[in-house]
């Protein structure tokens, strides 16, 4: 099912490396995983869900 991602880390991490979220998009979904631990679980969303999480942590 994964093919190779393209790995980027979120803006929203912190800049001293222990809080790092990692996203990589797929065609109609995203991948969300620990920097930290890169071939631990993962967590697949789709984008619209992704999009609903944040607006509900931003506000």
């Amino acid at each position: 099912m994964m093919r190779e991602l393209t790995w980027r880390k979120s803006s929203y991490s912190s800049s001293d490396g222990d809080q790092c979220v990692e996203l990589a998009g797929m065609e109609t979904k995203v991948v969300v995983r620990d920097s930290k631990d890169p071939h631990g679980p993962v967590l697949v969303v789709s984008r619209e869900a992704l999009r609903f999480a944040i607006r509900a942590v931003d506000e």
